[in-house]
Protein backbone atom coordinates (compact mmCIF):
# COMPACT_ATOMS: atom_id res chain seq x y z
CA UNK A 1 0.00 0.00 0.00
CA UNK A 2 1.37 3.40 -1.05
CA UNK A 3 1.88 5.95 1.73
CA UNK A 4 -0.68 8.78 1.88
CA UNK A 5 0.46 11.93 0.10
CA UNK A 6 0.47 14.98 2.34
CA UNK A 7 -0.55 18.37 0.96
CA UNK A 8 -0.13 21.83 2.42
CA UNK A 9 -2.96 24.15 1.33
CA UNK A 10 -2.25 27.88 1.50
CA UNK A 11 -5.25 30.15 1.99
CA UNK A 12 -5.50 33.94 1.68
CA UNK A 13 -8.60 34.74 3.71
CA UNK A 14 -12.25 33.79 3.28
CA UNK A 15 -14.28 35.14 0.36
CA UNK A 16 -13.57 35.67 -3.32
CA UNK A 17 -13.29 39.48 -3.33
CA UNK A 18 -10.83 39.92 -0.46
CA UNK A 19 -9.60 36.42 0.41
CA UNK A 20 -9.53 32.81 -0.75
CA UNK A 21 -12.22 31.68 -3.21
CA UNK A 22 -14.33 29.42 -1.03
CA UNK A 23 -15.45 26.99 -3.75
CA UNK A 24 -11.90 26.55 -5.01
CA UNK A 25 -10.52 26.10 -1.49
CA UNK A 26 -13.17 23.62 -0.36
CA UNK A 27 -13.18 21.61 -3.58
CA UNK A 28 -9.38 21.41 -3.45
CA UNK A 29 -9.60 19.89 0.03
CA UNK A 30 -12.26 17.47 -1.21
CA UNK A 31 -10.13 16.50 -4.21
CA UNK A 32 -7.17 15.73 -1.96
CA UNK A 33 -9.31 13.58 0.34
CA UNK A 34 -11.05 11.73 -2.50
CA UNK A 35 -7.70 10.88 -4.08
CA UNK A 36 -6.36 9.38 -0.88
CA UNK A 37 -4.28 12.30 0.34
CA UNK A 38 -4.18 14.25 3.56
CA UNK A 39 -3.77 17.98 4.09
CA UNK A 40 -2.84 20.71 6.52
CA UNK A 41 -4.02 24.27 5.98
CA UNK A 42 -1.85 27.35 6.36
CA UNK A 43 -2.29 31.11 6.07
CA UNK A 44 -0.11 34.11 6.87
CA UNK A 45 -0.76 35.94 10.14
CA UNK A 46 -1.19 39.38 8.58
CA UNK A 47 -3.99 41.85 7.96
CA UNK A 48 -5.98 41.72 4.74
CA UNK A 49 -5.43 44.55 2.28
CA UNK A 50 -9.07 45.52 2.82
CA UNK A 51 -12.49 44.04 3.56
CA UNK A 52 -15.18 43.82 0.88
CA UNK A 53 -18.92 43.51 1.50
CA UNK A 54 -19.64 40.46 -0.65
CA UNK A 55 -23.29 41.44 -1.04
CA UNK A 56 -22.74 44.98 -2.35
CA UNK A 57 -19.11 44.90 -3.48
CA UNK A 58 -18.35 47.96 -1.33
CA UNK A 59 -15.22 48.33 0.75
CA UNK A 60 -15.91 48.22 4.49
CA UNK A 61 -14.28 50.27 7.23
CA UNK A 62 -12.86 47.43 9.27
CA UNK A 63 -9.73 45.32 9.51
CA UNK A 64 -9.55 41.55 9.28
CA UNK A 65 -6.69 39.11 9.67
CA UNK A 66 -5.86 36.62 6.90
CA UNK A 67 -5.13 33.75 9.29
CA UNK A 68 -8.27 34.35 11.36
CA UNK A 69 -10.49 34.60 8.28
CA UNK A 70 -8.92 31.52 6.65
CA UNK A 71 -9.70 29.60 9.83
CA UNK A 72 -13.38 29.82 8.84
CA UNK A 73 -12.74 27.54 5.85
CA UNK A 74 -10.40 25.34 7.88
CA UNK A 75 -12.93 24.93 10.71
CA UNK A 76 -10.23 26.24 13.05
CA UNK A 77 -7.69 23.59 12.05
CA UNK A 78 -5.05 25.89 10.57
CA UNK A 79 -1.46 26.92 11.18
CA UNK A 80 0.48 30.13 10.75
CA UNK A 81 2.47 30.07 7.51
CA UNK A 82 5.60 30.74 9.59
CA UNK A 83 5.31 27.13 10.78
CA UNK A 84 5.37 25.67 7.27
CA UNK A 85 8.27 23.30 6.56
CA UNK A 86 8.60 22.11 2.93
CA UNK A 87 10.35 18.95 4.08
CA UNK A 88 7.18 17.83 5.89
CA UNK A 89 4.92 17.84 2.82
CA UNK A 90 4.70 16.20 -0.59
CA UNK A 91 2.96 19.12 -2.30
CA UNK A 92 1.77 22.71 -1.86
CA UNK A 93 -1.57 23.91 -3.25
CA UNK A 94 -2.78 27.51 -3.64
CA UNK A 95 -6.48 28.10 -4.34
CA UNK A 96 -7.41 31.37 -5.99
CA UNK A 97 -9.54 34.33 -5.04
CA UNK A 98 -8.55 37.99 -4.90
CA UNK A 99 -6.75 37.29 -1.64
CA UNK A 100 -3.96 35.69 -3.67
CA UNK A 101 -3.57 38.97 -5.55
CA UNK A 102 -4.22 41.30 -2.59
CA UNK A 103 -2.97 39.52 0.55
CA UNK A 104 -0.39 36.97 -0.60
CA UNK A 105 0.91 39.43 -3.18
CA UNK A 106 0.18 42.91 -4.53
CA UNK A 107 -0.63 41.69 -8.04
CA UNK A 108 -4.13 43.23 -8.02
CA UNK A 109 -2.60 46.69 -7.68
CA UNK A 110 0.82 46.44 -9.33
CA UNK A 111 0.57 43.62 -11.86
CA UNK A 112 3.98 42.43 -13.03
CA UNK A 113 5.66 44.88 -10.63
CA UNK A 114 3.97 43.22 -7.66
CA UNK A 115 5.71 42.02 -4.53
CA UNK A 116 5.03 38.65 -2.91
CA UNK A 117 4.68 38.17 0.83
CA UNK A 118 8.09 36.86 1.99
CA UNK A 119 6.64 33.79 3.71
CA UNK A 120 4.72 32.85 0.56
CA UNK A 121 7.82 33.22 -1.61
CA UNK A 122 9.82 31.12 0.83
CA UNK A 123 7.18 28.38 0.84
CA UNK A 124 7.08 28.15 -2.95
CA UNK A 125 10.85 28.37 -3.39
CA UNK A 126 11.34 25.76 -0.67
CA UNK A 127 9.08 23.25 -2.40
CA UNK A 128 10.67 23.85 -5.80
CA UNK A 129 14.16 23.45 -4.33
CA UNK A 130 13.13 20.04 -2.99
CA UNK A 131 11.56 19.12 -6.35
CA UNK A 132 8.10 18.85 -4.84
CA UNK A 133 5.01 19.93 -6.82
CA UNK A 134 3.19 23.21 -6.36
CA UNK A 135 -0.37 23.56 -7.64
CA UNK A 136 -2.15 26.86 -8.23
CA UNK A 137 -5.74 27.67 -9.20
CA UNK A 138 -7.39 30.73 -10.74
CA UNK A 139 -5.25 33.89 -10.30
CA UNK A 140 -2.72 32.32 -7.93
CA UNK A 141 -0.43 31.11 -10.77
CA UNK A 142 0.71 34.73 -11.14
CA UNK A 143 2.48 34.32 -7.79
CA UNK A 144 4.43 31.38 -9.23
CA UNK A 145 5.48 33.51 -12.19
CA UNK A 146 6.54 36.34 -9.92
CA UNK A 147 8.61 34.03 -7.69
CA UNK A 148 10.04 31.73 -10.35
CA UNK A 149 10.02 33.69 -13.62
CA UNK A 150 10.37 31.46 -16.67
CA UNK A 151 7.76 28.80 -16.00
CA UNK A 152 4.91 27.17 -17.94
CA UNK A 153 1.47 27.97 -16.54
CA UNK A 154 -2.10 29.02 -17.26
CA UNK A 155 -4.64 31.51 -16.01
CA UNK A 156 -7.09 30.72 -18.81
CA UNK A 157 -7.48 33.44 -21.44
CA UNK A 158 -7.38 36.89 -19.77
CA UNK A 159 -5.20 38.89 -22.14
CA UNK A 160 -4.23 41.64 -19.71
CA UNK A 161 -2.94 39.12 -17.18
CA UNK A 162 -1.24 37.11 -19.91
CA UNK A 163 0.63 40.21 -21.11
CA UNK A 164 1.89 40.80 -17.57
CA UNK A 165 2.98 37.16 -17.28
CA UNK A 166 4.80 37.41 -20.60
CA UNK A 167 6.75 40.39 -19.26
CA UNK A 168 8.01 38.19 -16.42
CA UNK A 169 9.26 35.55 -18.86
CA UNK A 170 6.51 33.05 -18.12
CA UNK A 171 5.15 30.85 -20.91
CA UNK A 172 1.37 31.09 -20.76
CA UNK A 173 -0.74 28.29 -22.23
CA UNK A 174 -4.37 29.01 -23.10
CA UNK A 175 -6.79 26.62 -21.42
CA UNK A 176 -10.47 26.10 -20.81
CA UNK A 177 -12.51 24.55 -18.00
CA UNK A 178 -10.83 21.73 -16.13
CA UNK A 179 -7.66 21.75 -18.20
CA UNK A 180 -4.30 21.83 -16.45
CA UNK A 181 -0.82 22.89 -17.50
CA UNK A 182 2.08 20.93 -16.06
CA UNK A 183 5.61 22.34 -15.91
CA UNK A 184 7.65 19.19 -15.19
CA UNK A 185 10.93 21.08 -14.83
CA UNK A 186 9.63 23.23 -11.97
CA UNK A 187 7.00 20.69 -10.78
CA UNK A 188 4.11 23.15 -11.23
CA UNK A 189 0.45 22.41 -12.01
CA UNK A 190 -2.01 25.21 -12.83
CA UNK A 191 -5.65 25.54 -13.94
CA UNK A 192 -7.87 28.60 -14.57
CA UNK A 193 -11.00 27.85 -12.48
CA UNK A 194 -12.85 31.15 -11.85
CA UNK A 195 -10.53 33.11 -14.14
CA UNK A 196 -13.09 31.76 -16.61
CA UNK A 197 -16.87 32.10 -16.38
CA UNK A 198 -17.14 28.75 -14.62
CA UNK A 199 -19.76 26.68 -12.84
CA UNK A 200 -19.08 24.96 -9.54
CA UNK A 201 -18.82 21.52 -11.18
CA UNK A 202 -16.18 22.92 -13.53
CA UNK A 203 -14.28 24.20 -10.51
CA UNK A 204 -14.45 20.68 -9.06
CA UNK A 205 -13.04 19.29 -12.31
CA UNK A 206 -10.15 21.76 -12.21
CA UNK A 207 -9.34 21.02 -8.58
CA UNK A 208 -9.50 17.26 -9.14
CA UNK A 209 -7.28 17.45 -12.20
CA UNK A 210 -4.68 19.60 -10.42
CA UNK A 211 -4.51 17.23 -7.46
CA UNK A 212 -4.30 14.21 -9.79
CA UNK A 213 -1.45 15.78 -11.76
CA UNK A 214 0.37 16.73 -8.56
CA UNK A 215 0.14 13.16 -7.23
CA UNK A 216 1.58 11.84 -10.50
CA UNK A 217 4.53 14.23 -10.11
CA UNK A 218 5.08 12.90 -6.59
CA UNK A 219 5.54 9.33 -7.84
Amino acid sequence: MKPMKKFAVLLSGCGVFDGAEIHEATLSLLAIAKQGGSYEIFAPDTNQHHVINHLTGDEMEETRNVLVESARIARGQIRDLKQFNPASFDGLLLPGGFGAAKNLSTWAFEGADASVLPGVEEAISGMVALKKPVGALCISPVILAKVLGKVDLTIGNDERTIDALDSLGANHVYTTHGEVVVDPDHMLVTTPCYMLDATIDQIADGANNVVDAMIKLME
